[in-house]
This record gives structure tokens, sequence and C-alpha cells, in this order.
């Protein structure tokens, strides 16, 4: 009876699965459901699928095999992933205060339609609350990308590939093989469509206008909500033809955020994470800023955002004061003379006004931070930077001497990095983007 269910769900019913795939699965249950045998290479055992935390922190939920709204404890025998069963990993991981960041690891031709749209939207409902990336390693194709897309960030390796971006329905017509069996099928019925789908008769006209006209209304919801969720046009999803793209091609074509290791990708997130960590309680850094707040007005000036031009921000001149506080000559030297001691400047007092100040300016500090590390090749170094409390100027200085050490010095960064020379493209970078943009 379960394999007679599973065809039901196979036949006259959309799909968000790649057709080659698709093929497979009917070769092994085709033979067992009636129908002829087909020629194809059978699915490899899928082991049971768990969370993980290979990095501190970072909880690991697997997307693996054939997508389905209800496994039936089929999950283990056929190489099944439920949605039920991601969305309970997505939640236990929501609830886990030892987790701050989420990380789908997909390997899924797709699957059924039903279920797959809701379960896409809490992904990305659950980014507000905890960062979700998604990596397809090594695919991610049809209801699988529906899931990956909306993760706030999608990467895949080098021999992955992503899309399927559309939907499909089958239909069988064993009417002749009935025939030929001495077998003759008499439907009795009510009702117009009750019998539309039937594998004993062929399809009907009025029948297979009503699939298709479903399957474009899938197929409309699908691209509408990629779209979205990767802020493309849906004509250039709809252009992609439910083609596969793979590498570079995918993230040209906006499907992806970049080509990079799982490895690679959990370095990038620890250190994304630990950014956040740092911007969302006071560093040392941001305490070093508080006493200016209870000093003169001059004292107040912020270090300013990074140049439009990296590479001469990285290497400009390093006799300015620290933090930019100008320096009093008059009370350069000592002295014993009443007469000749400076008129005590005006403390301003501590007020809320200036407290949110201090601490956007330790913000607008560690965004700089962030973007230098990244132009000098190590962005890795972020997280370290910010939590010793360090100021731009003092994370510039230790930068250019280590550059200055090297016998081949380079300012390019490479593709195994995992991101570009453009800051805007650093996962870290834009982490802190993000918090400022949320204080503004």
């Amino acid at each position: 009876m379960q394999l007679l269910h599973l065809a039901s769900r196979l036949y006259g019913t959309p799909l968000l699965i790649a057709r080659t795939k698709l093929d497979v699965i009917l070769s092994v249950l085709g033979p067992r459901i009636g129908l002829p045998e087909r020629d194809a290479a059978l699915p490899k055992s899928i082991p049971k699928a768990t969370t993980s935390t290979a990095q501190p922190g970072i909880a690991i939920i697997p997307v693996y095999g054939t997508l389905v709204r209800r496994a039936m404890g089929l999950e283990v025998a056929s190489g099944l992933t439920s949605y039920a069963e991601i969305a309970a990993r997505l939640d236990a991981a929501l609830a886990d205060s030892q987790v701050s960041g989420i990380l789908l690891d997909l390997d899924s031709p797709g699957g059924e339609a039903g279920g797959v749209f809701e379960l896409a939207q809490r992904v990305r409902a659950a980014n507000d609350i905890k960062p979700v990336w998604a990596h397809a390693n090594d695919s991610a194709y049809s209801a699988a990308y529906a899931i990956a897309a909306a993760a706030s960030r999608l990467t895949l390796s080098q021999t992955a590939g992503v899309g399927s971006i559309g939907v499909i329905a089958l239909h069988v017509d064993q009417s002749v093989k009935d025939a030929k069996d001495g077998l003759t099928f008499n439907a009795i019925y009510a009702g117009h469509h009750k019998n539309d789908f039937s594998p004993h008769a062929p399809l009907s006209p009025q029948a297979a206008t009503a699939l298709q006209t479903e399957v474009d209304r899938l197929y409309d919801i699908f691209v509408e909500q990629v779209a979205q969720m990767r802020g493309l046009d849906s004509d250039v999803v709809r252009a992609t033809e439910a083609g596969l793209l793979f590498g570079d091609a995918a993230v040209a074509a906006g499907l992806a955020d970049a080509v990079t290791s799982l490895d690679q990708v959990l370095i990038e997130f620890s250190n994304t994470l630990a950014v956040q960590r740092s911007m969302a309680t006071p560093s040392a850094a941001q305490s070093r800023h508080a006493p200016l707040a209870r000093a003169s007005p001059a004292a107040l000036q912020t270090t300013p955002p990074i140049s439009s031009q990296p590479h001469l921000h990285l290497e400009k001149t390093m006799n300015e004061p620290e933090d930019n506080i100008p320096l009093d000559e008059t009370t350069s030297e000592p002295t014993d003379d009443p007469a000749a001691a400076p008129t005590p400047q005006f403390v301003a007092p501590v007020t809320a006004a200036s407290a949110t100040s201090t601490a956007r300016n330790g913000r607008i500090e560690a965004q700089a931070i962030a973007e230098i590390c990244l132009i000098a090749g190590s962005p890795q170094r972020t997280a370290e930077f910010l939590a010793s409390g360090m100021t731009e100027g003092q994370v510039r200085r230790v930068l250019l001497d280590a550059r200055a050490s090297q016998p081949d010095i380079t300012s390019r960064i490479t593709a195994d990095a995992g991101t570009t020379l453009r800051p805007e493209n650093s996962p870290v970078v834009a982490a802190v983007k993000k918090l400022n943009a949320k204080e503004m």
C-alpha cells in the first residue's frame, strides 16, 4: 500500500524535481506498481541525515535526497527527506542558545511541490533571528533550490549545480498494455473530472488542460519566490528555462553568490558570526571611545569611513595622531606657574545622545577595520582585531608591517578566499554594514 501511495504522488501531480532524478525513481518504482522496467542507474543509498556542528556555534542542517512533504518512515529505505523534518531541525537550531548561525548543506534533486514554498518562507523568516546560509554540495535543484534561495547567502562547490527552476507532471497511459494483458478497467464515477488522470485510459483534453494550468500556477509561484529571495527580475529567472547551472555560470546568473568549498564556507561563516557578536556587545574599542563623550567637543572627532580607493586608504601615512585626536600644544610642557596654567575646558555631560553617538562611532570603526582586513587579504583577522579593541590606525599599522615583512608583497585576494576585491561582496563586511543599518 505504501508503494501505491507513492505512485499516486508521482503521477498526475506537479513536481519540483530534476527530470533525470525522476527517471531514476520511476525505474525503481515502475516494475513494483505494474509498469514496465526502465533502464536507469539505481540511486545510491543515502544515510540518515543528522544535524551537526562542524564549527562552534554553527548548526549544519542536511538537505539530502528526494524531498517530500511527509516521508512516512521511508527516509532510510528510499533516500527521502521530508520538509517537516527540515523545519523541525530549523526550529531546534533557532531555539538552541549555543547556535549563532545555521548552514543548510544541500545535495538534492528536488521533490514534491506541496510544502516547499512554505518551508522556504520559514527559512527566510529564520534569517531575522539567526543568519541562515546555504551551500550546494553537490546539487540544489528545483525544490532544493527553492529552499536554498531563501538563505541570506548561497554558495556552491566547484562541481555543484543549482537551478532547475521549473515544474513537471507525468501521466502514464497503460491502456494499450492492459489490452495486451487481457485487462479491461471500467470506471464508474460521478463528476465529469473524477476519472481525469486514470492510468488505464488516455489523458483527455480537458484533463491535460487542467494539469497544465496547475503546472503553470506553481511555476509562477516558484519564479516569483526565487526572484524575490535572490533579488532578481522574474524575467531573468524565467530565462533560465529550468536549466541546470554550474560553478561560475550560476554566480554570473545571480543564482549563487560564490564558488567555494564547504570548509571555506564554514570559516567565512564563523568569521561573520564573530563580527556580529563583537558588534552586539560593547567592545574594548568602544570602551576606549567612551571617555571622549566626556571630553571637549573638539575631541569628539571620529574616524571617517573607508576611502573609495581602498589601496590608498590602506597605505596612507602613519604619522597621524592616534584616533585623529588633536594635540594641545599649550599643555605639552609642565609648569608651576598658576597663571600660565591652561584654562580648564568645559566637560560635556554624558547624555543618551552622546552614548548613542559613541556606539555608532564604534560601529563605523568596526566597518572600516573589516574593510581594511579584506583589502589586505586577511578577512579572517577581522574578529581578532575587533576583540582586541584595536583602532583602525593600529590595525592598518599591523597589516602594513605584516605586508612589509613578506618577500612578495601583493594585495590580490584569490578565488580560494571565497570573495573578491570588492568589499561589498564580503560576507564579513556585509554583516557589519547590516548591523550599522539597523541602528540608523
